[in-house]
């Protein structure tokens, strides 16, 4: 029986190796250094894609993983997804565009994990913000929009998730296009409007922001938020 479950276990764990690093392949092929996805080219390796949301439909999170090993998991999944999503409704100028049933991209019940369906809305705010007290989370999960902090082009795991964040948001925040900084003003993402409460529960906003900006940041300086591109983040 123990010897079974050993190589249930290891079974287990080779296929998931194997679908996160396809999954990785997958993101390093169709998407550049500055997030920029080759949606045209990705639509090509689409049965690929589709083998990765297969194993994610088959796979429940456990609850003896790490809650490094289950963000990855999940912020893998809503990436997937989404990109299975704008793949589905290729080509289109904005993931705004996208409607059934009179609902929005983020509340359509299509995401499969672990035999439920769930919305790309309920992974994010009631398993990844509501579960890990994680403002990173922001740069993990990725909209498919312009304004969005850049999507990585390599799949999230245990052993790289938090170093991987980290560099996601300081490319986020000392990025021109997305956050303008100074010592005395800033120009910011609508993300850190939407999601105060995240990013100060620790501190200020500038408090966070200067854990990651290249430049420092007064206590004092003003703040304002910056319009949202949402126009497609594709090549």
């Amino acid at each position: 029986m123990k010897n079974l479950l050993l190589i249930l276990s290891l079974s287990f764990f080779l296929t998931s190796q194997g679908q996160t690093s396809n999954f990785n392949s997958l993101l390093k092929k169709h998407v550049d250094a500055k997030g920029n996805v080759n949606y045209k080219a990705f639509k090509k390796d689409e049965t690929k894609l589709k083998s990765y949301l297969s194993y994610l439909n088959k796979t429940t999170p456990q609850k003896n993983w790490s809650a490094t090993k289950t963000k990855a998991f999940w912020v893998n999944a809503y990436n997937a997804y989404t990109i299975q999503l704008i793949l589905d409704n290729y080509p289109l100028k904005s993931i705004l565009k996208i409607k059934q049933k009179g609902k929005d991209a983020w509340n359509i019940p299509f995401a499969k994990v672990g035999g439920k369906t769930y919305t790309l809305n309920h992974i994010e705010h009631k398993i990844l913000r509501k579960n890990f007290n994680d403002p990173k989370i922001h740069v993990g999960v990725n909209c498919a929009s312009g304004s969005c902090p850049q999507l990585g082009n390599f799949a999230f795991t245990e052993t790289n998730y938090k170093a991987k964040t980290i560099e996601l948001m300081k490319k986020f925040i000392n990025d021109p296009n997305r956050n303008k900084i100074s010592e005395h003003k800033v120009e910011l993402s609508k993300i850190f409007e939407w999601f105060k409460g995240d990013f100060t529960k620790k501190g200020s906003l500038i408090d966070f922001l200067n854990k990651y900006s290249k430049i420092k940041i007064s206590p004092k300086a003003k703040i304002r938020f910056l319009e949202y591109d949402w126009s497609l983040n594709g090549k």
